[in-house]
């Protein structure tokens, strides 16, 4: 089995490594776990993609850690541009048959105007998105 996890950038998902640790021990899942760097055009940036994409490595890599210390390894790749379509190409070019990735914590507004990636993930992907939802936040 081959899992793909997606991290969010500048984000600590601990509770969503565990799950995967879980997941990965029980399967004998090889992980990867990727990040995209969120910037679609580079000229358009704020800050130069580098910036980004150093902070969806770093992101990246801490998940990794956190897997690595429990005995899970994992591959860490960081994704040019929006993460949906990166992730989703990413888990084809893979052959990935699951693709993990944390719920959303941002309030219900903001779902609706900025979009979700975990939902958006789960209507776009042709293989099974697990979303595994904060233990401290409503479902």
């Amino acid at each position: 089995m081959r899992i793909v996890v997606a991290a969010k950038p500048e984000a600590d998902q601990p509770w969503l490594a565990d799950a995967v640790i879980g997941l990965a021990k029980q399967t004998g899942a090889t992980v990867a776990v990727v990040a995209a760097d969120e910037v679609e055009l580079e000229r358009l940036a704020a800050l130069p993609r580098k910036v980004f994409a150093d902070n969806a490595y770093a992101s990246a890599a801490s998940f990794a850690r956190r897997l690595a210390e429990a005995g899970v390894e994992a591959s860490v790749t960081v994704l040019s541009g929006r993460p949906v379509p990166a992730v989703l190409e990413f888990a084809k070019q893979h052959n990935a048959d699951l693709v993990v990735v944390g719920s959303s914590t941002r309030p219900k507004v903001a779902e609706r105007l900025l979009g979700s990636v975990p939902l958006d993930l789960i209507k776009q992907s042709p293989k099974p998105v697990l979303v595994i939802t904060h233990p401290g936040h409503p479902a």
